[in-house]
């Protein structure tokens, strides 16, 4: 396996790097690509080395916030990694517990927002249709109902009612 690029600087490429992470992944920043990062932050790191500490780095991240870590979990969290091999060094888990201890707030706020379901309606548009042709006669002129709503930031959600008797109410 190929070395870590070395940080040139201490500590600050790391925590760039970690930083440059959240903003693509939690605060969706959309201009943040890998080669942004590794040109500003590892410039002379090969683009494989670099991609395995962008991989590496990420997943540590993404872990840690999806179970919204605390401090005692982070730590033992960070000793199993630096254990394992192919984990991270001593220097990478320091660099991502101030990180956390730094961000854990905006991350967890961040996540939040993008889970939670937004409960604004806005556009409904529904009508009534009646198959004109089928191999069954007992098939023609069923109506069916489809309802199309838009809800907040989601998408749509589609509903399409069958035969049966169909009643409309309108208040």
């Amino acid at each position: 396996m190929a070395a870590e690029p070395a940080p040139p600087e201490g500590s600050k490429p790391l925590s760039g790097l970690l930083s440059g992470i959240a903003q693509a992944t939690y605060y969706g920043a959309a201009g943040i690509t890998e080669e942004l990062l590794r040109g500003q932050l590892y410039p002379e790191a090969a683009p494989e080395e670099f991609r395995a500490l962008l991989a590496k780095l990420t997943a540590a991240l993404k872990s840690v916030a999806s179970a919204d870590m605390d401090l005692n979990q982070l730590e033992a969290f960070l000793t199993a990694q630096t254990k394992k091999q192919g984990g991270i060094t001593a220097e990478q888990a320091a660099v991502i517990a101030k990180f956390w201890k730094s961000h854990r707030t905006k991350i967890r706020e961040s996540l939040i927002n993008q889970s939670r379901w937004d409960n604004t309606l806005r556009n409904v548009n529904w009508r009534v249709d009646l198959k004109s042709q089928s191999r069954h006669v007992d098939q023609i002129n069923n109506p069916v109902a489809i309802v199309e709503m838009e809800l907040g930031k989601n998408g749509k959600v589609r509903l399409q009612v069958p035969k049966t008797p169909l009643t409309l109410k309108f208040q």
